[in-house]
């Protein structure tokens, strides 16, 4: 394992965990969290490990800059090439529902609370634009801070900042690189294909 690694800005790039409509941070910071060595393919159990340790260094938490209408980020070295985010949630604000194709992946709240939604169901891969849900696979969990879940392929879920009052602050990773995210709308049990976004649209 090494460690500090170092936050890597992303001047006009849009992070793809959560499409913020505000500005990228413009300043580099310190992330002093462990990452793994070598080429293998960071674990489910690794990414998550990362985001917890990322979690708990202050100094990285604080350089993150809010702003009260949108959210902020700084782009990190995650461990064995995996696509890392330090992402800051005015209240009120939320991902809507969405995907990660094949990627792995796992989150953190550094700060505030979170609450993630989720479909304990496999989507069909691709050839659909509208879905009809069964009853009983809907998911909630609320992340306080230093709480976090990490999440295998194709994951469909919605993160949410519920206070009225208080910023919340995240860390993310994704393994590989996310090829792809699908957006979705829901009304009920009816779940709407409405976008695939590829790396292209967000960077």
């Amino acid at each position: 394992m090494s460690s500090a690694h170092s936050a890597v800005p992303t001047a006009g790039s849009v992070p793809s965990p959560s499409s913020p409509s505000s500005s990228t941070v413009s300043s580099s910071a310190s992330a002093a969290s462990a990452a793994s060595s070598g080429d293998a393919a960071p674990t489910i159990a690794e990414l998550l490990e990362f985001v917890r340790r990322t979690a708990r260094n202050e100094e990285l938490i604080a350089s993150l800059p809010l702003d009260p209408e949108g959210r902020t980020w700084i782009r990190l070295d995650g461990p064995g090439g995996s696509e890392a985010w330090l992402i800051g949630w005015p209240p009120g604000t939320g991902t809507g529902w969405h995907d990660h194709a094949d990627s792995i992946g796992a989150f953190t709240t550094a700060a505030g609370a979170l609450k993630e939604h989720s479909l304990a169901v496999r989507l069909p891969t691709d050839g659909w634009k509208t879905l009809e849900l069964t009853d009983g696979v809907d998911r909630s969990r609320e992340l306080a801070t230093g709480q976090g879940r990490a999440f295998g392929q194709n994951h469909v879920h919605e993160v949410l900042n519920e206070s009225e009052d208080v910023h919340a602050v995240s860390v993310h990773a994704y393994y590989p690189p996310l090829p792809r995210i699908r957006r979705f709308s829901r009304t009920g049990a009816v779940l709407r294909l409405e976008q695939t976004e590829s790396p292209e649209d967000w960077q």
